[in-house]
């Protein structure tokens, strides 16, 4: 029985991703197995997802996975190495593959460039750029010209979180393969294609109060209820607003003294988007930024989010992810997504299902959601 990982976060799930699964059973043998391993209730953006957990586990399930399991909140609010690197250190564990898009689709390529950024002349390299001003997208890639190989692989973003992931298979020493898949469309674009839309462009369309029908292979989404940053935004400001200067000093991604940037701002301006603009400079990403605002948010310290995740939460599966989860199971420690756990990333988990509900479009929903959530159990 083969086993093949995908890394998502369906956000929401649509026909490219549907199509990926797809693919993926005609080109391995009718008993492969795969597994979707997926962000929560937040993602890599900085943002809550549009829909809850819950809802796009089921989808998942409905366009064929057979396990789901949740991407713990610290990988998932991870930039893109960590992101990468935390789930391929939970799938690697009893996956035979790791199956992601990419525009290149050259998985040797990809691979390639992994082993250059690992070399030690390459952290030379890029050290010798950022010292000159250079964002680190910017400087990543003058690195990679000195050092002969083509920066262009890591200029889109499928090809670059693809990068990520060799690497992160390179460095855990795991026996997974990548199964690298042509990316079609465009992953930026702001009009959804009718075949290969973007998650980007759905989410717009669901801020324009305009039906995403057309774009995804499910009804899951029809009723549910959506989540944005922007219906939180006051939570948000409360925080920050009150945040002591030792607690702005622990949050994430604020070396250099962003973190003190971010602070002043903070106590200055009177929205959530100008106090991004007016902290964001070339050196920075905006979704760094918003990244560092929802740890800041959740509570989320430096030292969480690079301590790697105790357990795995299992969110769905139907009668062949059970097998899986027999085998993965001798891997690591697995729970049941509502499980109450002695442990400290626990608490956490609950503290960010509860402020998660403060997202709700409409109004916001009551705490204690998470302890209330069951595993789906699927049936074809």
């Amino acid at each position: 029985m083969g086993i093949v990982g995908i890394i998502c976060e369906y956000n929401p799930l649509h026909l490219g991703h549907a199509k990926q699964i797809q693919m993926i059973r005609r080109l391995r043998p009718a008993d492969t197995k795969i597994v979707c391993l997926m962000s929560g209730n937040f993602v890599q953006r900085g943002e809550p997802a549009i829909f809850h957990k819950s809802v796009r586990a089921q989808a998942a399930l409905e366009v064929g996975a057979d396990l789901v399991l949740e991407l713990p909140v610290t990988y998932a609010l991870s930039s893109a190495e960590n992101f990468a690197y935390g789930g391929v250190r939970i799938l690697g564990a009893f996956c035979d593959e790791l199956c992601f898009g990419a525009e290149s689709g050259d998985g040797e390529s990809l691979m390639n460039t992994a082993k250059i950024l690992l070399a030690p002349e390459f952290k030379d390299a890029l050290r010798l750029f950022l010292d000159q001003g250079l964002s680190f997208p910017a400087a990543r890639q003058r690195a990679l010209k000195q050092l002969g190989n083509d920066a262009g692989l890591l200029t889109a973003p499928n090809d670059i979180l693809g990068v990520e992931y060799c690497k992160a298979i390179l460095q855990t020493g795991c026996p997974m393969k990548p199964l690298v898949i042509h990316r079609e469309g465009n992953y930026h674009d702001l009009v959804a294609d009718p075949k290969n839309p973007s998650a980007t462009a759905l989410r717009q369309r669901i801020a324009d109060t305009q039906s995403i029908d057309d774009f995804v292979p499910t009804s899951r989404f029809h009723h549910a209820t959506i989540h944005t940053s922007s219906a939180g935004e006051r939570a948000i400001l409360c925080r920050l607003r009150t945040m002591t200067e030792s607690e702005f000093a622990c949050v994430p991604y604020g070396s250099e003294g962003l973190w003190r940037k971010l602070m002043h701002e903070s106590r200055r301006q009177a929205s959530l988007e100008s106090i991004l603009t007016a902290v964001k400079s070339k050196r920075y990403t905006r979704t760094r930024l918003n990244r560092m605002v929802m740890c800041a948010f959740l509570g989320i310290s430096d030292s969480m989010l690079s301590t790697p995740a105790p357990y795995t939460r299992i969110l769905g599966f139907n009668d062949q992810g059970r097998q899986i989860l027999r085998a993965a199971k001798q891997t690591g420690l697995y729970y049941n997504v509502g499980q109450k756990v002695d442990d400290p990333f626990w608490t956490l988990e609950q503290r960010c299902a509860d402020l998660y509900g403060l997202f709700a479009l409409d109004h916001p929903e009551p705490p204690g959601d998470e302890t209330k959530q069951r595993v789906i159990l699927f049936n074809q």
